[in-house]
């Protein structure tokens, strides 16, 4: 019994399939030679053949080669593909022969085994995947807890480029099994090698296989450690056409992917360039609430590219961002696309025009209605008010929003708001009407946050309104003012909003109360010192005060 099993075992082993190969390959090769019909074909296949004995040796001759499982599977493939060559060679010198065509066909397949095989031995060699001693499928199935971690992806990386499509399948499920359960093993050994070969298995026939290579990518591209490795081995171009044409999971995944890497502003310009842009308008347009979202968001990261925003509006960008921001499935749609517009009208007056005859300027206050009103959006309005009459402003509603974002928004929205401010305060009729609408105190509260940027915006603001003397005299009311523009006299460097300061308290020290919260509040010793740095307007000002301290003094002897 025991003779009778010996042989069974034996069948599993690289030993086995090695002595199997040798014994084969010169009956091949003389079989080969001596076949007839298309001696061209045969020529190749027997010079593919005389390759085999060196690829053999050479796996045979690696310390773990009997080790190894990938190392078996693919000595049994070789020895297939030799008894292929075997039974080909005699059917070509059956009398009748296979048809010419049939034959032709046949010939062809075997040469492509035959380069597969060939392919295969050098990768394995090459991968050092041979170092990493496993156990064959079924035994390392049943010892799998026992199994080193970074062998099993090794193995896995390395079947990613070896064998063939069903095999390649199982290797991508195996991989991103193992991406969900222990991401960092995986990060930790992939190359340039099995990162293009992952990569191709975005184009391979099946669906399934697309899709879940698709999430292999996606999660690799989420990790934010190889942006760049899968930009260089070519992924752009696969995941656009699957966002394009492919199975709704593999476009989810493919533009998520896109969004991820289009943080990059190199990979942007390289998305546009391989024409990215109308398949991620489509899904804005059609998709569902994830596709819509990672499209926006993408198309977004792309807007942020200057010398793109003209491909982006040749392409609808500005009518599709408006009508998210009009209907968007989720809030997040709604925010990129502000984002997007904030992006498009930053420096180009053609694509503010656009935005505005498309009603971008309504869909953009309409959406800063909401209780958490976005810095975007308000970006984007700052940039377009200066291309609209100030008429058209307050009947579409400007300032009631603008007072909303003083008082609820975030703030680097406030901030933006303030600018907003400054820019349409271009007329007395407009300043009045702004401070009638209570801005001044909501601005002069935006002076006591530690934002450096948010102080001097806010000053900024309030030295342009209370040139209107009824602002002026709401300023003047408000207890927190002065205090809070005296403290703005700070000569450090980082304080960029005593300019503003100043010319602040020069309107407002016409009022001898206001003068003399100011000196009690410090503002002499501040000025002192922005008077030897020569700062605009600090000499004025303190003369000012000190002409207030002696009447004063005066008036009390």
């Amino acid at each position: 019994m025991a003779e009778d099993s010996e042989p069974t075992a034996d069948v599993d082993s690289a030993h086995h399939w090695l002595s199997r190969a040798r014994q084969l390959v010169p009956t091949s090769l003389d079989k080969a030679r001596a076949a007839t019909g298309f001696p061209g074909r045969w020529k190749a296949i027997v010079s593919k053949l005389e390759r085999v004995p060196p690829c053999l040796s050479d796996l045979s001759s690696h310390p773990c080669f009997a080790k190894n499982a990938l190392c078996i599977e693919l000595l049994q493939s070789v020895a297939d593909v030799l008894a292929d060559a075997v039974e080909l060679a005699d059917r070509s010198s059956e009398k009748p022969c296979v048809g010419k065509l049939q034959m032709q066909s046949d010939l062809d397949a075997l040469s492509a085994k035959l380069d597969l095989s060939l392919r295969d031995c050098s990768l394995l060699i090459k991968t050092g995947v041979l170092g990493d001693a496993t156990l064959p499928p079924v035994a390392a199935r049943s010892h799998e807890s026992s199994a080193p971690p970074q062998s099993n992806v090794c193995e896995l990386l390395a079947r990613l480029q070896i064998g063939h499509a069903e095999a390649k399948h199982r290797a991508v499920e195996g991989l991103l099994e193992l991406m969900r359960e222990d991401e960092k093993s995986v990060l930790a050994v992939l190359s340039r090698s099995n990162m293009s070969a992952l990569i191709q298995l975005l184009t391979a026939t099946a669906p399934k296989v697309r899709e879940k290579t698709a999430t292999v990518i996606c999660l690799l591209a989420e990790s934010g450690s190889c942006e760049k490795l899968l930009v260089s081995e070519g992924v752009l171009p696969p995941l656009i056409r699957l966002a394009e044409s492919g199975s709704p999971v593999g476009r989810e995944k493919a533009v998520v992917s896109l969004q991820r890497l289009s943080m990059s502003v190199d990979t942007a310009r390289s998305i546009v360039g391989h024409g990215g842009v109308r398949p991620l308008i489509e899904i804005c347009q059609t998709g569902d609430s994830i596709c819509q979202s990672a499209a926006a968001g993408t198309l977004k990261n792309l807007s942020a590219v200057p010398e793109v925003r003209q491909t982006l509006a040749e392409e609808g960008i500005v009518r599709v961002m408006i009508d998210l921001l009009d209907c968007g499935i989720v809030l997040g749609s709604k925010e990129y696309a502000a984002e997007c517009l904030q992006n498009l009208t930053a420096s180009n007056d053609g694509l503010r025009r656009s935005v505005i005859l498309e009603g971008g300027l309504r869909s953009l206050l309409a959406y800063l209605d909401g209780p958490l009103p976005q810095e975007s959006a308000v970006g984007a309005l700052r940039n377009l008010v200066g291309s609209v009459s100030a008429e058209a402003l307050m009947s579409l509603g400007l300032l009631p929003r603008l007072v909303h974002v003083l008082k609820d928004g975030s703030l680097g929205a406030k901030q933006v708001a303030a600018s907003t401010i400054c820019r349409i305060s271009n007329s007395s009729e407009m300043k009045k009407v702004i401070g009638e609408f209570g801005c001044a105190p909501l601005l002069v509260r935006m002076l006591e946050t530690k934002s450096n940027g948010a102080r001097e915006v806010a000053a900024q603001a309030i030295a342009t309104l209370i040139s209107y003397p009824q602002n002026s005299r709401e300023v003047r009311k408000d207890e927190k003012s002065v205090p809070s523009l005296v403290q703005l006299l700070d000569p450090s460097p980082q304080n960029t909003a005593r300019k503003y300061a100043i010319s602040c308290l020069l309107i407002l020290s016409s009022g001898k109360r206001c003068k003399k919260l100011m000196i009690s509040y410090g503002a002499v010793g501040y000025l002192k010192k922005l008077s030897e740095m020569d700062v605009a307007g600090a000499r004025k000002l303190l003369e000012r005060l000190q002409r207030g301290k002696l009447r004063s003094l005066f008036s009390r002897k």
